[in-house]
């Protein structure tokens, strides 16, 4: 495992770093999109997240597996 990968995962399962919580919460409820993490100097240092509205057919209706 290289140095990074040591450092950004070496917290226990019991005491996740902070970065963790906030990735859940931006993926959560993402249907389309992507969420980047920016790591400087082995520590992560922003987040972002870009959403995308997938539409349907001719119609233009949104697309929906349920």
């Amino acid at each position: 495992m290289s140095a990074l990968s040591a450092a950004t995962f070496s917290a226990s399962a019991n005491n996740p770093p902070d970065w963790l919580a906030i990735v859940r919460a931006k993926v959560e409820g993402l249907r389309y999109g992507v969420v980047q993490i920016v790591v400087h100097d082995g520590k992560v240092t922003q987040i972002e997240r870009t959403e995308k509205t997938r539409l349907g057919g001719p119609g233009g209706a949104s697309s929906r597996d349920e």
